[in-house]
């Protein structure tokens, strides 16, 4: 299961809810050449990697998918994440971005279901992103310009889960991964 949305629309709130409520799940690490922040933490946040081990693993084809989210920002999801998980006989939950959802979901077609966290509006994301105060004018402008575009992919994914209350939203992805997986 992948949920995906515009940075600060909620996503990675909700898939942190899933991970408590259900131990069937497990969190797909995404591996990225941006910088660690104070409180992340490598191989639990994310696997950090300078640009050129990333290149070198893109060419290797050791990823289920990638891209260059920002001019020299790399994220991506390595193949050897995805079995670690299946290996322990969970399901994967993937947080990743919006074309790399859209990747997954052509990989794994019918047996990934693809979850879009929107915001109520581009206002309200814009406010969310400044109070995380983790970006500079500059890099809100970058993120702006990003997910202007990717509220447009909205209708690539299966279920549109609007993060307005958090409480509702949670509900309503909580009821989702139940469906979808058939918990209890």
């Amino acid at each position: 299961m992948v949920f995906t949305a515009p940075s600060g629309s909620g996503k990675t709130t909700i898939v942190r809810h899933m991970l408590k409520l259900f131990n069937q799940l497990e969190f797909s690490i995404s591996a990225t050449t941006r910088s660690m922040r104070a409180h992340e933490t490598d191989g639990k946040d994310y696997y950090f990697l300078t640009t050129e081990a990333f290149k070198l693993k893109i060419e290797q084809g050791q990823f289920v998918e990638w891209e260059e989210v920002y001019p020299g920002r790399f994220y991506g999801t390595l193949k050897s994440e995805v079995e670690r998980i299946w290996q322990q006989g969970k399901y994967v939950l993937f947080d990743v971005d919006v074309l790399g959802a859209t990747s997954i979901k052509k990989m794994y077609g019918e047996k990934c279901l693809a979850v879009f966290v929107k915001p109520p509006s581009a206002e309200v994301l814009v406010e969310r992103l400044k109070a995380r105060k983790t970006e500079t004018q500059e890099t809100l402008e970058i993120r702006k310009a990003r997910f202007l575009i990717e509220l447009e992919f909205e209708s690539n994914f299966d279920v549109v889960v609007i993060n307005d209350k958090l409480e509702d939203a949670l509900a309503e992805a909580e009821a989702i991964v139940r469906n979808f997986f058939g918990f209890n």
